[in-house]
């Protein structure tokens, strides 16, 4: 069976957008009734100068009743023309705005199913430009380039019409120019060359907007050793090269835009001699004499479209690009899912000989992470991750909700492998409290409810009273409405954790993975998080990644990594006077806890 031709373009554009194209076809035909009732007018000029230059001997004797009249055809061309405008431009927008939120909508579902790793390797910034640069040019595109094009080919294609009806070799004279300058224009910026450049520029553009992005959060580093833009080098590289590739740009297009643009600005120049040589061979006519000042007068008009034409197909190239980079997203593969999804009714997490790699596809490398892990978290119990940096704690964690899949052995809840489970159900299951916090800019009602959405108030401050940060959210100005970020409201590291820790306890799921949950809790309010933490932890499967290893010195079962190996597992107590890895961190930590800074 032969395999369909992928589409492209406009056409890719519609199917990802899932969207008909009714709207843009009655845009297009009223544009193009709009381009009719514009031109109106010229025809009525055109009348009324063929009826004064035949009367030009006695203008008593002129029609002036009929040149009132075309006076009156012109007026209600130019109104029907705004009109039909006005509609055509109404109905494309509406289609644009249901495309747009069609093609948000879908990439923001489909990015979300996609595995973390895609994440972490593509940057934010390519992310964010694709989502909002790209999409808006494609709604700028739909909205105004679309009728406007309908409407250029239109007056093109009418003024052809009506130069044919008055003279043929003169309209084979503007004919000429036209093709030859868009002949320039389009071997210019239309061909191989050109579609080269543009993915240049797009990758240009997403490395620059991800080399802001990583500025932008470095800045108070930046600030504090005094440095200048200079100092980061990437995004000064990334801005140089940026400049390097515009600049090129305009020296490769530069003769070809400077030849079109004397060519198409030059119409009267062939026109001109044309009709010396029409009116050579018949110096009699006055009606060629009245068409070949009609051709001079409205010739150069054909410039205009023309132009916008031109540039309007420009605009073309930059939908193509940015479509080819929505289906990029839309290419990469989500989770699967399983045909047959289980539920565990119980929540111990196994690990099962498992290994796993990070991969880069695009510098074609492999980082391997975790090499044959086994160990069981009991339910009801707490199961401690530590180890030196890099052992793989976070990676174990990140594997459980099926951030990635594994390579070689299985996870599994309940007995279950977490393949088999619904990826809705499995995200039902595991809560986490992560060491780097987000909160949205949104209300810290809306930041404490974000998993539980139908959740009640009174059910939302439960939490926050449990997570022990009611307190100080009753002593902001709006309370529980109060917006993060919003006339200067920002809470500190210690805050912005046990909302955190609130959002978990509102999802009480039967899981709990905690990323040292009290790393930015200060003395006074590390009570506190130890006493949010135990409303949560209570009767679930809790894993902890421990960096201070005095908060896990209770737990019920330690696990010790290194190089991505379990290499021991017990209880404090044991570990702590066994050689190894783990008396060697309890050993360092303790010397640490008694160190002081002397003078000398």
């Amino acid at each position: 069976m032969k395999k369909s031709k992928k589409k492209k373009g406009l056409s890719r554009l519609f199917e990802i957008a899932g969207q008909k194209k009714g709207l843009l076809v009655l845009a297009g035909s009223l544009s193009a009734g709009s381009a009719v009732c514009m031109l109106v007018p010229y025809w009525a000029v055109y009348e009324v100068l063929k009826e004064l230059l035949s009367h030009g001997g006695n203008l008593s004797t002129t029609d002036g009743a009929g040149m009132i009249h075309w006076g009156w055809i012109a007026f209600g061309g130019l109104v029907g023309g705004l009109v039909l405008l006005y509609a055509a431009l109404m109905a494309s927008h509406v289609a644009a705005f249901r495309i747009l939120y069609g093609l948000r909508v879908r990439l923001s579902e489909h990015i979300g199913k996609l595995p973390l790793g895609y994440l972490n390797n593509t940057s934010t910034g390519a992310i964010k430009k694709t989502m909002d640069q790209n999409i808006e040019k494609i709604e700028g595109f739909i909205a105004h380039t679309i009728p406007d094009l309908v409407n250029v080919m239109a007056t093109v294609a009418v003024m052809l019409v009506i130069f044919f009806s008055l003279d043929v070799w003169l309209t084979v004279v503007c004919l000429v120019v036209v093709v030859l300058s868009l002949f320039l224009q389009f071997s210019n910026f239309m061909g191989k060359k050109a579609k080269e450049f543009m993915a240049i520029y797009y990758d240009a553009q997403e490395k620059m907007s991800a080399s802001a992005v990583q500025y932008v959060r470095g800045m108070p580093v930046v600030k504090i050793f005094g440095q200048s833009v200079r100092s980061f080098r990437q995004f000064n590289t990334e801005i140089q090269a940026y400049k390097t590739f515009a600049l090129k740009c305009c020296d490769t297009y530069q003769n070809g835009m400077i030849a079109f643009t004397v060519l198409i600005n030059s119409m009267v120049t062939f026109i001109l001699p044309m009709g010396i040589l029409l009116l050579q061979a018949d110096p009699q006519s006055l009606s060629l004499a009245i068409v070949w000042l009609f051709f001079i007068i409205m010739g150069p008009g054909m410039a205009s479209p023309v132009y916008k034409l031109t540039f309007l197909g420009g605009n073309t190239r930059d939908i193509n690009e940015g479509v080819s980079r929505i289906d990029r997203i839309l290419e990469k593969k989500p989770v699967p899912e399983p045909e047959f999804p289980k539920v565990p009714v119980t929540y111990g997490v196994e690990f099962r000989h498992v290994s796993f790699s990070y991969e880069n596809t695009e510098q074609g490398t492999r980082t391997e992470a975790l090499r044959d892990v086994c160990f069981m978290a009991p339910q009801g119990k707490i199961t401690a991750l530590v180890g030196p940096s890099g052992s793989g704690k976070s990676t174990v964690a990140n594997l459980i909700p099926r951030f990635w899949d594994v390579e070689q052995g299985e996870i599994c809840i309940g007995g279950v492998d977490i393949r088999q489970i619904a990826t809705a159900k499995l995200m039902d299951m595991v809560s986490f409290v992560f060491q780097d916090t987000f909160l949205f800019y949104d209300t810290l009602y809306e930041n404490i409810a974000v998993g539980s959405p139908t959740v009640t108030k009174e059910k939302v401050m439960a939490a926050a009273k449990a997570a022990q940060c009611h307190d100080f959210i009753e002593h902001l100005p709006q309370g529980y409405e109060t917006r993060i970020g919003d006339k200067g409201v920002f809470l500190s590291g210690g805050e912005a954790q046990r909302i955190c820790v609130a959002r978990a306890i509102l999802k009480n799921a039967p899981i709990l993975v905690l990323d040292e949950a009290t790393a930015f809790a200060d003395p006074e309010n590390e009570h506190k998080m130890q006493m949010a933490l135990k409303s949560l932890i209570k009767d679930k499967t809790v894993i902890v990644i421990a960096h201070r290893l005095s908060s896990i010195i209770s737990a019920h079962q330690i696990v010790v990594m290194k190089e991505g190996r379990v290499v021991q597992c017990g209880q404090h107590d044991a570990l702590s006077v066994a050689e190894g890895v783990y008396k060697n961190m309890w050993d360092a930590y303790t010397s640490a806890y008694h160190w002081t800074l002397n003078k000398n």
